[in-house]
Parts: C-alpha cells; sequence; structure tokens
C-alpha cells in the first residue's frame, strides 16, 4: 500500500521469455485466415505475454495500460521504487522509464497548419480531383473498384465527430480503440487531426471523393494530448499489433517521434535504422505479418531535426512524403534516406495544400505528410481491392515500381516519386507509363504533349487538369 502514496511514472517491462505452452495466438478468425492465404507462419510472436508475470506486476501495486506480445512486455505505471525491485526480478530483462510523470516538462505539440477554407465549391471540387488523379487513382475508381473488401485502421491522436459526420459511411467503422492515458470521450474533442485524415480515405461529400470509400475501417487513438513521452511510441506499437490481430490490411498512421518532453530521451539520426526503437520495429514486424504499414514522413524538412521521424525508418513499409498537385516537394517534407541508407520516403502523394474535411464537414485545405499518407494509403486500398490475391508485399512492390522516379530514386525527399494506381494495376513501370493514363479516355496529342479527354475534361499525362 506504500507504493499508492508514492509518485507514479510510466514504465516499459521487457520480460526474459515467454511461454508459448498451452495459449492460443492473439489472433482473430480473418486475421488467421489471411496469414493462411499468403502463407504467413504463425510464431512466437503471435503469443501473448506470460499472464503469470502480468500477475506478479499488478500483485505489487503497478497497474498495466497494455502488453505487447512483439516486444514481450508490458507498459505500467508504479513507483520508481518498486521498478527498481521488477527490474531484479529473474524473469524481467530490463525496466525503462516511457514517461515522467512526477515532473512533466512539456513540450509544445506541434499543431496541423490549415492554410484556407475551400468556400468556391467548384474549385474545391476541381481540386480534390486533381489530388487523386495526380497518382492516376481516378481509372480504378471508373472500374469500380473503392477499397471494398479491404480492412483498413487509422491510427492517429483524435476523431472528433467521425461518429457523427455525413460525410462518413458509419456502417464502415468496425469499431474503435483508444490506447492512450487521455480520459476525453474517443469522439469529443480530442483534436481534428485524426477525422481529418480519414476523410482522405472515407470522405464523401459535394465535390470530394476520398481514396477507398468503400474500404471498412477500425480507428484507433494512440498520441496523448498534452506531453511527448516515449509511451507515445509504444502506445502506437499496441495499435499495430491490435490492427494485425483484426486482420487488418492497410495501416495508416500520421504520426512519428523524435524529440520529447526530456531532451535525454530524444531520438538523433543514427537511431532511425528500423532497428532501434521498439515501434519501428513493430512497424516492419507488422509489415511482414501481412500488413500494408503507411506512415508519415514527418514535416521536418526545414526546421533543425531535418529527418524522417520513428516509425517512418522501418523496413518493408510505405513512408510518404508530400507534394503539391503540381508534384513539386514540399519544403517541410522531411528528408531521408534512413540512418542505414535505405531510401526514405519510398513515395510522395498531395500533402501541401491537401483537400480533406474537417470536423464540421466542410471542406478546407492543409499542410502535411499527415494528409499526403492517408491518401497513399488509400490508393493502395483500392488498388488491392483490384487484385485481392496478391500480399501486402507484392501491392507495395506495385506501388513503387509505378512510381515516376522508380528508375531513378531520390535519396533525399521524393524516394521513387508519385506512384500511378492504374500502372501499378497493370503491374508496369514508369517507363510503360504512357499506356495506362484513363484506359477508357481519348488520347491525342499537342504540341508534342500527350492529353487525355475524358468526360468532357482534359488532362495531361500526369492528371493535371488542364481544362
Amino acid at each position: 500500500m506504500l507504493g499508492l502514496l508514492l509518485s507514479l511514472n510510466v514504465f516499459f517491462v521487457s520480460f526474459a521469455d515467454k511461454p508459448v505452452q498451452n495459449v492460443s495466438p492473439s489472433l482473430s478468425p480473418r486475421a488467421i485466415e489471411q496469414r493462411g492465404k499468403w502463407d504467413i507462419a504463425i510464431d512466437e510472436l503471435d503469443y501473448p505475454v506470460n499472464p503469470a508475470y502480468l500477475d506478479s506486476l499488478r500483485k505489487y501495486g503497478a497497474t498495466i495500460h497494455h502488453t505487447s506480445r512483439w516486444m514481450n512486455g508490458a507498459t505500467c505505471s508504479m513507483p520508481d521504487e518498486l521498478a527498481e525491485q521488477v527490474a531484479a526480478w529473474p524473469f524481467v530483462a530490463d525496466v525503462e522509464m516511457t514517461r515522467d510523470d512526477s515532473d512533466p516538462i512539456y513540450v509544445a505539440k506541434r499543431r496541423v497548419q490549415y492554410t484556407d477554407n475551400a468556400n468556391d465549391m467548384q474549385i474545391a471540387a476541381t481540386y480534390t480531383q486533381r489530388q487523386l488523379a495526380l497518382y492516376n487513382l481516378l481509372p480504378l475508381h471508373e472500374l469500380g473498384y473503392h477499397g471494398q473488401g479491404i480492412l483498413m485502421t487509422v491510427c492517429d491522436g483524435g476523431f472528433t465527430n467521425a461518429n457523427t459526420l455525413s460525410c462518413f459511411r458509419q456502417e464502415q467503422e468496425l469499431g474503435h480503440f483508444d490506447f492512450t492515458d487521455d480520459i476525453d470521450d474517443f469522439y469529443g474533442y480530442t483534436g481534428d487531426h485524426g477525422t481529418n485524415c480519414l476523410s482522405s480515405i472515407s470522405g464523401i461529400a459535394e465535390g470530394y471523393l476520398g481514396a477507398a470509400t468503400e474500404a471498412d475501417y477500425y480507428l484507433m487513438r494512440s498520441e496523448e494530448a498534452e506531453t511527448e513521452s516515449p509511451k507515445e511510441m509504444d502506445n502506437l506499437v499496441a495499435a499495430l499489433e491490435k490492427a494485425d490481430s483484426l486482420g487488418t490490411n492497410v495501416f495508416s498512421v500520421s504520426l512519428g517521434y523524435a524529440y520529447f518532453d526530456h531532451l535525454d530521451w530524444s531520438l538523433d539520426y543514427s537511431m532511425l535504422d528500423g532497428k532501434t526503437t521498439r515501434v519501428s520495429r513493430a512497424a516492419t514486424i507488422a509489415a511482414r505479418k501481412g500488413m500494408l504499414v503507411c506512415v508519415a514522413a514527418g514535416n521536418e524538412g526545414n526546421k533543425d531535426w531535418h529527418w524522417i521521424c520513428a516509425p517512418a525508418d522501418a523496413d518493408s513499409i510505405l513512408t510518404v512524403g508530400a507534394v503539391n498537385v503540381d508534384s513539386i516537394i514540399g519544403s517541410f517534407s522531411s528528408y531521408g534516406p534512413s540512418a542505414d541508407n535505405r531510401i526514405k520516403p519510398e513515395v510522395c502523394a498531395v500533402g501541401v495544400k491537401a483537400a480533406l474535411l474537417g470536423v464540421d464537414g466542410n471542406l478546407r485545405y492543409a499542410n502535411g505528410t499527415s494528409f499526403a499518407t492517408p491518401l497513399l494509403a488509400g490508393m493502395a486500398a483500392t488498388l488491392w481491392s483490384a487484385l485481392p490475391n496478391e500480399s501486402a508485399m507484392q501491392i507495395r512492390e506495385r506501388i513503387i515500381r509505378s512510381a515516376d522516379r522508380y528508375n531513378n530514386p531520390d535519396r533525399n525527399q521524393y524516394g521513387y516519386g508519385i506512384p500511378n494506381a492504374y500502372a501499378a494495376y497493370l503491374g508496369q513501370t514508369t517507363t510503360t507509363i504512357e499506356s495506362t493514363v484513363y484506359p477508357r479516355a481519348t488520347k491525342y496529342i499537342q504540341e508534342g504533349e500527350l492529353l487525355i479527354e475524358h468526360n468532357g475534361k482534359t488532362y495531361n499525362l500526369l492528371g493535371t487538369l488542364l481544362r
């Protein structure tokens, strides 16, 4: 009882082993079916942590927030004195403080920068069409593919009004999960960032269409409102594991971590190797368990940090940079490569003056790789709905190979560039892209440029509306 009188902090407790006898894997029937479909083995990572270890923590006064079967540990609150005792237990490998609640030092959270409201619906409608046309998604929509049969998860910091807005088909949300310690209602004023991101995937309004409006989805919250701590990375690990257990196909997260309330917790560039932080390792595991993980590169390109953030450094995922509808990279879009010299970001989508829907359901524009990421994730879901027998890795490879810089990637901000969804569908690369734009449209050459006449409108090869 003495521990209850002492200040509590948050720790990640790593266990030394994980017995898996006489327990079932932490997977839904859908997840198990998909593992079999793509020949992905069920292994030790799919089994829960030892419940006896958790019981021991509770017995001595620790409060468990969530566990991690992939990292074989638990996030829990307890006094520092108990944490020291736990570290000496024979079945504990390590105890690491992940949030200091006794002496919090808050850093300013970076807020989304909205450029202006989209009051002119006609202009906005044209712009949103260009947004999808930039990576040539409209032909797949024409063929009837909108993400149906694909299960998505959107993980963020807040989903204000997402359960009541008419721009969302509410029956497509299959559930929601909160991995934070915030006590706000999940759909209350927890922030509009997640709602904005969701609209890029599922939003339908006058003059606006998301990238995968028929995909089902779960909503998850891992970002805590006031603090910036390593615990939030472990919250995201828990979200990735939950999404995996549910059989999620495409996971979209517009969060990233580099510096924290306590500077000695902050990352340095050498740690962005996909192997150092738990959250980056978890994103890689999720990808190899059959999920297509899409992560925002970050908005640090014109700031002191400069680089991508964790978990954008993970391997086998799609890290997404931000361009405008004219294919020009945003100055804020974070730089790669990863610390171990892998190309980052892999691809780009519209995140400079990105059109989205606000918590009032109205159109607006905003800047950030946050909004490029769900657009790309929605494109991936729509592509996957057209190729349902392919694996996440095959869909990822198609997207990368279709990008406009695939043959000459940029190792700083563009990566492989802007994907072409229809080329990806056909299995083509940028060298054969000329035959892939609007297959049912009229194509002609004018002043040496290939133009496309489609539904009374004229586009260039990149899908930019000309007239």
